[in-house]
């Protein structure tokens, strides 16, 4: 597998883990595996950037699952390019959201960066940051 196709295995495997249809659960957990043990999520969206380590990341949408608010989530990215130099890469998405959450579906579209190390257990993220609109 070329680098590029590692890097973007690794962008569907996030989309992969966090999606999920009325009645499934996501695989919150296999999140820490694709990224470095202390990468970063940052939703930039509203007035102030949220930061979150995964752990911060992972725990408030464990607690909307389990409290049975959220019950359907799917992000799909829509296109995509990656830049790479030697072992840092770079990749910008286009994607959109839709989902279930207390009962009201909710839809948005925005764009997400996010940036890679090679490792020597192969590319791993570092962190995402993206910003969306509901649409």
């Amino acid at each position: 597998m070329s680098d590029h196709e590692e890097i973007e295995a690794l962008v569907r495997a996030f989309v992969a883990a966090v999606s999920f249809r009325a009645g499934e659960r996501p695989h919150y957990e296999r999140i820490r595996e694709l990224f470095v043990a202390r990468g970063l999520l940052i939703r930039n969206s509203g007035d102030e950037p949220e930061i979150s380590s995964l752990d911060e990341f992972i725990a408030p949408r464990q607690a909307t699952l389990d409290a049975g608010e959220l019950s359907e989530f799917e992000e799909r990215e829509l296109g995509g390019r990656t830049e790479l130099w030697g072992s840092v890469a770079h990749r910008y998405s286009d994607y959109d959201k839709r989902g279930v959450l207390r009962g009201a579906p909710f839809s948005a579209r925005g764009v997400i960066l996010t940036q890679f190390v090679h490792t020597p257990a192969g590319w791993r993220m570092t962190s995402m940051a993206w910003d969306d609109k509901v649409t």
